[in-house]
C-alpha cells in the first residue's frame, strides 16, 4: 500500500465580469514517491544559479508565467519526458456560464475542486492507502479562511469515503509538485484562454481528463 500525492494549481481569476479572465482552470498532478522528477528540477535550478551570465539568475523556484522562455522550454521538456502519462486531470470553467449564486469565491472554488477531486478519487488505484492533497495557497487573501472552511465541508459531502485523505494549502515554492502543477495548468489555461496550444501540445499525453464543466450550458450571465 502507498500514498498518492495530488498537487493542485488554479488559473484565471475570480473576477466574474467582462474585465476578468474568460476561463478558470483547476489542474491536478497525481504522483507517488520517490519523486524522481523533483531531483532533476532541483539539479536544473542550481545549474541556472551557477550559470555565469550577467545579471545572475536568482532562481528560487519555478513559476511558468514569470520564467523566461529558455527556462520554460527546458522545464516543459522535462515534464513531457519524465511525468507519467495520464497523471494530469483538469476542470475547465467558462466563467460567463457560472450562475450568480456560485460566483462567490468561497462557493465557486470548493465546488469546482470537489468536482475535480471526485473524479480523481474514483480513478484511484486499489493499492493506495491514503491521499495527500496539496493545493497552492488559496489566492483570495480576504476570504482565505472562509474558502478553506467551505472546502472541507464540500469535500466531505462530494468525495467517496473509501480512501482517507488529507488536504493542505502550501505556498508553491515549498513543493516541486506544486511547481509542476503550475506549469501544466499554465499550458492548459493558455490553450483555452488564448487559443495557443504550443505548450499544451508538449504535455497533452500527460492529460487523462480535461472536463469543460459547463460545456452543455447555453446561458451567459454577463
Amino acid at each position: 500500500m502507498s500514498t498518492l500525492y495530488i498537487f493542485i494549481d488554479e488559473g484565471g481569476n475570480f473576477d466574474f465580469s467582462n474585465t476578468g479572465s474568460d476561463f478558470f482552470t483547476l489542474t491536478c498532478v497525481s504522483m507517488r514517491r520517490p519523486f524522481l522528477l523533483h531531483t532533476q528540477l532541483d539539479t536544473y535550478k542550481y545549474d541556472l544559479i551557477e550559470h555565469s551570465i550577467k545579471p545572475r539568475i536568482e532562481m528560487e523556484f519555478f513559476h511558468c508565467a514569470d520564467d523566461n522562455m529558455f527556462v520554460r522550454k527546458r522545464v516543459f521538456e522535462l515534464l513531457a519526458k519524465e511525468l507519467l502519462a495520464n497523471s494530469v486531470d483538469t476542470v475547465v470553467v467558462e466563467k460567463r456560464k457560472t450562475g450568480p449564486a456560485l460566483q462567490m469565491a468561497e462557493k465557486f472554488y470548493p465546488r469546482m475542486l470537489g468536482y475535480l477531486l471526485r473524479f480523481v478519487l474514483e480513478k484511484t488505484p486499489e493499492d493506495i492507502s491514503e491521499l495527500v492533497i496539496i493545493t497552492d495557497t488559496i489566492p483570495v487573501n480576504k476570504k482565505r479562511r472562509a474558502v478553506e472552511k467551505a472546502l472541507k465541508l464540500v469535500l466531505a459531502k462530494m468525495l467517496p469515503k473509501a480512501t482517507p485523505y488529507k488536504i493542505m494549502h502550501h505556498a508553491s515554492r515549498s513543493h516541486y509538485g506544486l511547481q509542476i502543477a503550475d506549469y501544466v495548468n499554465w499550458a492548459i489555461l493558455r490553450k483555452w484562454e488564448r487559443k495557443d496550444s504550443t505548450a499544451y501540445d508538449q504535455i497533452k499525453h500527460l492529460v487523462r481528463s480535461e472536463f469543460d464543466i459547463f460545456r452543455t450550458g447555453t446561458r451567459y450571465y454577463y
